[in-house]
């Protein structure tokens, strides 16, 4: 760990003067993200090599002049293009089994034990000019693009191919789930699902063969599959990675692997389910630097973000999230409580499991094993003085109640619901048996949310709808050839899909007067609905047609994530 500060060490090493270090310090204090030494660089008052001699002295390693260094091709072969390129790094020697890689930043030590995991070698740092270290990936690399098919075929060619799958034999087991082969096809799969932004990685077993799928923006798509004689291989190296039995074949394990890709801190869930044909994996992808937790890029449009920041800052009441699995609800909910996140504010949430760790959160996992249930902690919560509450799901009428006392008693609480639309959450309630009056007295405001994929920008294409197609939107057919429609014609940025990255459309639904009313009368969910679009929501369908309008998604992802009762 580095003990002494980079400006000190620019200061001994007499780079800097003490006052240049002064002006360096109070320039910093306008662009708070930017590193000390590109803040020196950009000021002209050092060059880029004496700062990478400073970080070198700062952390102990070695300054590697890139330009000048020859790197042998089984040095090359040890670290593939994918991993070099999002960690940063550049292999430049292999000698005493010690892998010595060059960093762009020598700051992300945790780079090198994602590595020493990954590649089953030690290795060493050395700090290199990060522009230097892009130029020697770009120039080595250029021939080496590696792919998943060259990985299977390099694992057809090796002679460990034709180690038969046994019962459980522990030693060849392990020995197998550490062969250079295994090792390479897994960080090559974890590695191009993370680049891609994938939420999910799954390994299935079936009779004759182990497929691998990924899901990304929402749909899986398939890889080039392994020999299927390597599955039980596979699956021990993920559970050496997760810390899991690899002995253990007849019980689902839960586990993680926490990797450090290219300075962001990733989380891998891991969760492994026994089946008929071995055992199947599931990688849940928690990666902070893709959802970013800000009400503002989540793809709320103007009028109900306005209405809903209002809502979060009540000083009481309950704020329900509903829609699917997958629909964003989380994201919405944890946008939320960041903007609410102050030293003034307590907030606790109680969740199942906890997806993002968010400094200044009380953060309480729910574990059902032992009778850690929402409703229980939720209970304790009460007893730990907060201001604000998430519970991560409402699921029966212990949970529903006990949030209702909670609201009454000066709390804002936050949570879900699994229903299709806001007007739907304030029935499912009264099926849960709360009284029709605790609602009208707690709930402040619903908002329903779907995630539509959008257009790839690369490949947006103009086209003309047929009626058939018009005629889903449910708008006169006059009406919509007034608008111009897109899709993705598919290209190399999208995997060939016609969509990059996902928005979310929301309705929200207040609670208002009107509504209590309608609430405490038993009125049907069409009259809900009636009201809260005459005092302005807007629904998903309709939410959904300004993507469409706007050129952002297609009619395809819209009527497919949106119900035709939305709209009357």
């Amino acid at each position: 760990m580095a003990t002494r500060k980079l400006g000190q060490i620019l200061v001994d090493l007499g780079y800097l003067t003490e006052d240049q270090l002064w002006d360096v310090l109070e320039e910093q204090k306008q662009s708070p993200g930017e590193l000390i030494g590109q803040v020196a660089i950009r000021m002209g008052l050092v060059n880029e090599a004496q700062v990478t001699e400073a970080l070198a002295e700062q952390w102990g390693m070695p300054v590697v002049n890139l330009p000048e260094t020859t790197i042998p091709p089984k040095v090359l072969e040890m670290v593939p293009e994918t991993m070099a390129s999002i960690y940063h790094v550049m292999p430049i020697s292999f000698k005493n089994d010690i892998l010595t890689v060059a960093l762009a930043n020598p700051q992300n030590a945790a780079a090198l034990d994602d590595l020493r995991n990954f590649l089953g070698v030690d290795v060493r740092g050395a700090v290199s000019n990060p522009k230097d270290v892009e130029a020697a990936i770009a120039r080595y690399y250029a021939d080496r693009q590696d792919s998943i098919e060259e990985v299977l075929g390099a694992l057809e060619k090796d002679a460990e191919e034709e180690v038969i799958e046994r019962g459980v034999d522990l030693a060849s087991a392990e020995e197998l789930a550490d062969a250079a082969p295994i090792r390479k096809l897994l960080n090559m799969v974890m590695l191009l699902a993370i680049k891609d932004q994938a939420s999910d990685i799954h390994f299935e077993p079936f009779e004759d063969e182990f497929k691998i799928r990924v899901r990304a923006d929402g749909v899986l798509y398939e890889m080039v599959p392994p020999p299927r004689h390597l599955a039980s291989a596979i699956v021990s190296r993920i559970k050496v990675l997760a810390e899991l039995d690899i002995a253990e074949r007849r019980l689902p394990q839960d586990g993680r692997i926490e990797l450090n890709v290219g300075g962001n801190s990733v989380d891998l869930r891991v969760s492994v389910l026994p089946t008929l044909f071995g055992e199947a994996v599931v990688m849940r992808v928690l990666d902070r630097t893709v959802v970013q937790l800000d009400l503002n890029k989540i793809g709320m449009d103007p009028n109900t973000l306005t209405r809903f920041r209002s809502t979060i800052h009540r000083p009481n009441g309950i704020i329900l999230v509903t829609g699917p699995t997958g629909s964003g609800k989380t994201t919405t909910l944890y946008s939320a409580l960041n903007e609410l996140n102050d030293i003034e504010t307590k907030i606790i949430t109680t969740e199942d499991p906890i997806e993002y760790d968010i400094d200044g959160l009380i953060q309480v996992p729910v574990n059902p094993d032992i009778d850690v249930t929402f409703a229980t902690v939720l209970r304790a919560i009460l007893r730990h003085d907060p201001d604000d509450i998430l519970v991560g799901e409402i699921r029966d009428y212990e949970t529903a109640e006990i949030a209702i006392q909670s609201a009454l008693t000066g709390h804002l609480v936050f949570s879900t619901l699994h229903t299709n639309d806001a007007p739907t959450a304030i029935t499912r309630l009264r099926d849960m048996g709360i009284p029709p009056f605790l609602i009208t007295a707690t709930v402040e405001a619903v908002l329903a949310q779907r995630l539509v994929r959008k257009i790839c920008t690369e490949c947006r294409t103009e086209f003309e709808p047929s009626d058939e197609l018009l005629m889903e939107l449910q708008l006169p057919i006059e009406q919509a050839r007034k608008y111009k429609f897109y899709y993705g014609k598919g290209c190399a940025r999208c995997n060939n899909s016609g969509y990059k990255g996902r928005t979310g459309i929301y309705e929200l639904m207040d609670v208002t007067d009107d509504m209590r009313d309608l609430v405490s009368s038993d009125a049907s969910i069409d009259d809900m609905r009636n009201l809260a679009r005459s005092q302005g929501m807007t629904t998903l369908r309709e939410a959904g047609l300004k993507l469409i309008f706007d050129g952002i998604s297609t009619i395809d992802e819209v009527v497919r994530e949106t119900v035709m009762e939305d709209i009357d």
